[in-house]
């Protein structure tokens, strides 16, 4: 049964974790610099005006001492009140601060515990912009909720009952005038948030033409493309502004809204002051005006942190959608903690990438393959060749049937310790920033010098590392940009191997190499580690051809399984592939010939 999924509220507070002092300190410290901010007013009306008021109606000079005593005090209370102020910032920018790095930190480690399936629900633009833009808003929209959203309303109760204590008639102004003002917030917010809600799915969008812009920068400049490209950008780009366009009309209505709860808040309170005449001093006059301001001031605070909310929220939801992502593929509870061999085995196995999908990728495979063997595996483009392998690490979980490694299903394992005896060069080869030994140290990262220059040599790839003038130390650029298709596949090659798994999986990862250096590579892997399980997957028949058995894939299900020469006897399929590959290479010699 699935754990029923946390609120966006629960779930993000869940990230302010050690930050819960300054979360808890800073409100505290806005309600005391509040409290002596509105007792200012009422010590001025009530103590200085109002002595000098009454030294005037007796015709008598003002006490000195008595206004400079309580002219300190009003003093201290402004310096208090400074002091609080000054604290609430302080807190609040570190509590914010450490909320945002928790929240980016809490998302790219939930990323890291994704499956192939829960990532294919997001796409690379989108996790990026929440990682990003998404929690900037939120850790600010946090900064504001423990400082204004505690300010604002302390402030204007306070104020309503200094004001309300002066001149109790004035209670039904602000009776009238709060209902107006939130009602019309709230209709603002509601209308903003689902165009927010749009706007950063334009942002994604507008993400995933620069990221795919930057990556294919060679492909774009040599079919000549910056124009299409320029134009593509200026179209996503002026879509984000015609969006936040829209939904800017919609906010600045707060202004309007809060200038008609303002004025006619003030113009109601001065026509009440001027109904009372004589009955009504200036030092009372002076007290009301003055929690005018600051209700009014407490109604500018809601309007921005209401802005500023309803952009959050949108953010908000995005954000939890990754964090409350369960993945698919979990650990059991009690786990295998070893892998006994290299034996993979799959029994009556289905597989299809979405539930709601009709077609399988893969179905009914079955095939069991000893440990030591060396598979090759050939197909047509589509015929689920990678998608079959990525089962056996659980990148992906069957859909049906079961998959076992060292005779154990693979869903009984710790993932750590499978993946550990899974080593896999990929079709899509990623090396990292960072030097050549950094990237083949993700095998083994405590390996030595030697040891990776030796692998290195068995992938072909010590003899293009030597000839950089760092070697070793050279500097590997963004994606591995300052290398060759060729020359990545090789460290790739090199990475796994250095990982001395139980089963090594080379999906096409020889494509880029000529020949020769294919059959290099492959000599060196049967050598090197004899009784690791090695499934190679192949375009060319060269490369499976001294395999111990060679699969063959047809869409999405085996259709053959046998030696280069049983195959070639039976299978048509087979016999097509290594034929017009044959003939293909016997031109090629007689051209060059």
């Amino acid at each position: 049964m699935k754990r029923a999924k946390k609120s966006m509220l629960r779930t993000l507070l869940g990230s302010v974790r050690e930050y819960k002092l300054p979360s808890i300190l800073t409100p505290l410290c806005m309600i005391g610099e509040v409290a002596f901010e509105c007792f200012i007013p009422f010590l001025m009306s009530t103590r200085l005006l109002g002595h000098l008021e009454q030294a005037h109606e007796l015709g008598v000079s003002p006490d000195v001492n008595y206004l400079l005593i309580w002219g300190g005090i009003l003093i201290l209370c402004a310096i208090m009140s400074l002091t609080f102020g000054s604290l609430a910032g302080i807190f609040a920018a570190k509590a914010s601060t450490g909320f945002g790095k928790n929240l980016r930190k809490d998302l790219y480690y939930k990323l890291q515990g994704f499956s192939f399936k829960n990532i294919d629900n997001f796409s690379t633009s989108s996790l990026v912009t929440r990682l990003t833009t998404d929690v900037s808003n939120v850790q600010h929209a946090y900064q504001m909720v423990i400082r204004i959203a505690v300010r604002a309303p302390v402030m204007m109760v306070v104020s309503v009952v200094f004001a309300i204590n002066i001149l109790p008639k004035v209670g039904l102004i602000y009776l009238i005038s709060v209902p107006f003002l939130v009602i019309g917030l709230a209709l603002v917010m509601i209308f903003a948030m689902r165009t927010f809600n749009k706007i950063f799915k334009k942002y994604d969008a507008l993400n995933n033409t620069v990221q795919e812009n930057i990556k294919g920068m060679r492909v774009v400049k040599a079919y000549v493309r910056e124009d299409y490209e320029r134009d593509k950008f200026e179209k996503s780009a002026e879509d984000v502004r015609r969006s936040f366009t829209k939904a800017e009309k919609i906010v600045a209505l707060n202004n309007p809204i809060m200038n008609i709860a303002m004025y006619t808040t003030t113009t109601l309170v001065l026509f009440l002051c001027a109904s009372l005449g004589a009955e009504f001093d200036v030092a009372n006059l002076s007290a009301l005006m003055s929690y005018s301001v600051q209700i009014l001031m407490s109604f500018m605070m809601f309007s921005m942190f209401f802005v500023m909310l309803t952009m959050a929220m949108a953010s908000g939801k995005r954000i939890t959608e990754v964090l409350n992502e369960e993945s698919t593929i979990v650990d059991p509870v009690d786990p295998l903690t070893s892998v006994n061999d290299g034996s993979i085995e799959f029994k009556n196995v289905s597989f299809k990438y979405s539930d709601t999908s009709e077609k399988f990728a893969l179905s009914d495979v079955n095939v069991k393959i000893n440990s030591g063997e060396t598979i090759g595996i050939l197909g047509s483009t589509g015929s689920s060749k990678s998608t079959l392998v990525q089962l056996i690490p659980r990148l992906y979980d069957t859909s049906e049937g079961e998959v076992l490694v060292g005779g154990k299903n693979v869903k009984d394992y710790d993932l750590k310790v499978l993946r550990d005896s899974v080593a896999m060069v990929l079709q899509k080869n990623v090396l990292f920033s960072g030097t050549v030994a950094e990237n083949v140290r993700w095998g083994d990262k405590d390996a030595s010098l030697d040891e990776v220059k030796r692998v290195c040599k068995m992938a072909c790839a010590d003899e293009f590392i030597s000839s950089f003038p760092d070697g070793y130390d050279t500097k590997i650029e963004q994606g591995g940009a300052n290398v060759s298709g060729g020359q990545k596949q090789r460290l790739c090659i090199a990475r796994a191997l250095l990982k001395k798994p139980k089963i090594l999986i080379l999906d096409d990862s020889t494509s880029a190499v000529d020949t020769k250096t294919d059959a290099f590579i492959r000599n060196s892997i049967k050598n090197e580690i004899p009784d690791t399980t090695k499934i190679i997957i192949a375009q060319r028949v060269a490369s499976v051809m001294d395999a111990d058995k060679i699969i063959i894939m047809d869409n999405g299900k085996i259709n053959a399984v046998g030696t280069h020469d049983e195959l070639l006897k039976n299978n048509s399929i087979y016999q097509e592939v290594y034929y017009s590959q044959t003939q293909t290479d016997n031109a090629t010699k007689e051209v060059n010939g």
